[in-house]
């Protein structure tokens, strides 16, 4: 398969692409500077400079053209102010997702925040971020070409994944490491029967192979 990633740098995105590439899976990161581009050679993916704040859809689309899934794994980052909130976390989510439309590419996961809402009230930066995260989740979910799949973490860490997680439309707050993210991505890209669904996520009891196949039963 091949997967397109945006925020190919990130580190959920970083390790995505390690566990696609160890399975023989054709990663694309695509990342905003060229010097970024070791890392994503080392994690077994194929770098792609496309700043998706400046890029014309277009261009974007044809990244994207043939790959079997795209995954929005981008962020402005938590040191960041709100004007990134909008141009990264709304704006990029919006034209990536009409790029894999031009694409034709009907597989679009997101990695999106666990409490956002496009009505989430107040004026601080994080409160901008979760409103920029629910528009752009509201968007994609009125696409009918693409099937997608909004998926929502709580508080990320950087332990060792332990493979345990929650997965439903409600969890709950709570931690999950960022490897478990990862893996969680992985199984969404292969289970296009949870297309449809926004789904939080934190650290739990099920093994990630039967919390995802849990909910795309129902």
């Amino acid at each position: 398969m091949r997967i397109v990633i945006a925020g190919g740098h990130g580190q959920i995105a970083l390790r995505l692409e390690r566990l696609l590439a160890a399975r023989g899976d054709e990663a694309v990161g695509l990342i905003r500077r060229a010097e970024q581009g070791d890392d994503l050679r080392e994690a077994g993916a194929e770098p792609v400079v496309c700043d998706l704040e400046s890029t014309p859809v277009d261009e974007v689309a044809e990244h994207l053209r043939g790959a079997d899934a795209a995954v929005f794994a981008a962020g402005a980052g938590p040191g960041s102010g709100a004007a990134r909130k909008e141009t990264v976390d709304r704006a990029a989510a919006t034209l990536f997702a009409d790029a894999a439309v031009r694409a034709g590419v009907r597989r679009y996961i997101v990695v999106s925040s666990m409490g956002a809402d496009p009505l989430h009230p107040g004026d601080e930066v994080f409160d901008v971020y979760q409103r920029a995260k629910g528009e752009a989740d509201e968007y994609i979910r009125r696409l009918d070409s693409l099937d997608w799949t909004i998926l929502r973490p709580g508080m990320l860490t950087n332990d060792a994944g332990t493979g345990l997680v929650r997965l439903e439309a409600h969890t709950g707050r709570g931690p999950i490491p960022r490897d478990d993210v990862a893996a969680v991505l992985v199984e969404l890209v292969d289970t296009p029967a949870t297309a449809g669904l926004t789904l939080e996520l934190i650290s739990g009891s099920a093994p990630v192979p039967v919390a995802v196949k849990s909910v795309a039963g129902n």
